[in-house]
């Protein structure tokens, strides 16, 4: 059986383009943005920056590989034909673990959030109705998940852009708030560019990767979308321009309208920003988009997950009820086994409320690493398969390989050894690596006696 048998071509190109900008856009700057601010100071922008260059090769290099072969099994397919099926094997159980962990992250985001409305309403309860809602909507059907997906990208978009025309008015006419004058010099006060060090900088690049993950979305929607070939290299030309002006146009004008100590962990900065201005109706309508932009995660997460473990079923890879499809068109088998971890992961945030989000997303950050390397390591094969005249290489290319991909996956590199000299939170994700790897290593091991035998995997 083909992965992308039994699928329907329901997204269009206007879902599609969104589909693109919302996975751009994510918790990660409208939540994590205000701590980072914190720790790392204006020079935060610096890290956004490289992240983002990365970000945008990494895309590239999708983009070639989905001209090559549009696919909804993405890169667990791509690294299957050019790395070998165990890479296709570690590359999907990694990419489950980040939208595994990611999810967690998302609903710990939307139960703070609510909270401030409603401070006494129980946090899982939100957490668990959110989880409902989402989950609901990618049983239904593609379409549903796509228009819902359009909308959700739009109030993420217009929420951006009325922040940045605000922020770009402020600073151009010096305007008085929060106690200060916003302006260029607010970069430099308060200790100066770099407050606490350039090492804080670089160990706010996980949570930075973090904030880009999903941008990789577009490339597993390619098997579900009309004229992939003409909408796909469209999308992904969009990412550089959206990353400087959303990412890292939006760090530096925080930097600039506040100074880098108004900012903190438990408020988005985008709403201290506004209830600074003395609008609380402004800053309530900011909660409200944050809160969207984490059901737009959330809703993502269910998507691809459910796409990616069907991939793998049909190859004996994850247990067979992940490979079943509905009437609807639904691979309801793996989203709800990724609904079930979101569960377990509202239990963890009833435990340790305080820590349960950036443990989260720190443990994310290892797929995302793990989902970007294998983009890069298949391109690169791709491109030598291409030089010894195997396959034709798409026009679309990635540009400066191999230099950009081989200087990326170093970058990637890095971020991962950075890890465990960061806070306590990102050792916990760093230590659990040892554990997936092990974890990875078992299943394969299974998988191949299993085969040997005949037996499927969830016997």
């Amino acid at each position: 059986m083909k992965t992308d048998e039994g699928y329907v071509h329901a997204l269009g190109n206007r879902q599609v383009q969104m589909i693109a900008i919302g996975g751009a856009i994510g918790v990660g700057l409208f939540l994590g943005a205000g701590g980072r601010l914190q720790a790392a100071g204006p020079a935060l922008v610096l890290s956004y920056a490289a992240c983002g260059l990365v970000a945008f090769f990494v895309m590239r290099a999708l983009g070639e590989l989905v001209l090559y072969k549009p696919s909804s099994g993405s890169f667990v397919e791509y690294a299957g034909d050019f790395l070998g099926p165990w890479a296709a094997f570690a590359s999907g159980w990694m990419y489950w673990v980040n939208w595994a962990f990611t999810g967690i992250a998302e609903l710990t985001a939307i139960s703070t959030y609510v909270g401030l409305w409603a401070p006494h309403f129980p946090r899982w309860l939100t957490a668990l109705i959110a989880l409902a809602s989402v989950l609901v909507v990618n049983l239904l059907s593609v379409r549903l998940f796509g228009e819902l997906e359009f909308w959700f990208a739009m109030l993420k978009v217009l929420a951006i852009c009325a922040f940045l025309v605000v922020g770009l008015a402020l600073v151009a006419f010096g305007t008085s708030l929060g106690g200060g004058t916003a302006g260029l010099g607010n970069l430099v006060a308060h200790k100066g560019f770099f407050p606490n060090g350039f090492p804080v900088v670089l160990m706010s690049m996980q949570s930075v990767i973090f904030a880009y993950s999903a941008i990789e979305l577009v490339g597993i929607a390619a098997g579900e979308t009309k004229n992939a070939r003409q909408v796909i290299p469209r999308a992904i030309n969009g990412v550089i321009w959206r990353i400087a002006i959303f990412y890292v146009g939006s760090v530096l004008l925080l930097a600039m309208v506040l100074p880098w100590t108004a900012y903190g962990p438990g408020q988005s900065p985008f709403v201290t920003v506004f209830a600074a201005l003395g609008a609380p109706w402004a800053a309530d309508v900011m909660n409200l988009i944050v809160i969207t932009a984490a059901l737009s995660s959330c809703n993502s997460g269910l998507y691809s997950t459910g796409r990616i473990l069907r991939a793998m079923a049909v190859k004996g890879e994850a247990p067979a009820f992940a490979g079943r499809i509905g009437s609807r068109h639904v691979p309801y088998g793996g989203i709800l086994i990724t609904a079930s971890v979101f569960v377990a992961g509202v239990v963890l945030y009833y435990f340790v409320p305080e820590r349960a989000f950036n443990i989260a997303t720190a443990v994310a950050s290892l797929g995302v690493v793990t989902t970007w390397g294998t983009l890069l390591l298949c391109q690169i094969r791709l491109r030598e398969a291409a030089g010894k005249g195997l396959l034709v290489r798409p026009s679309f290319r990635m540009p400066g390989a191999p230099y950009t991909g081989w200087g990326s996956l170093a970058f990637l590199g890095l971020v991962v050894l950075l890890m465990p000299f960061a806070d306590a939170d990102q050792r916990v994700a760093f230590f659990c690596v040892p554990l997936l790897v092990a974890g990875i290593a078992a299943g394969w091991r299974i998988v191949g006696s299993r085969r040997s035998t005949g037996t499927p995997l969830d016997q």
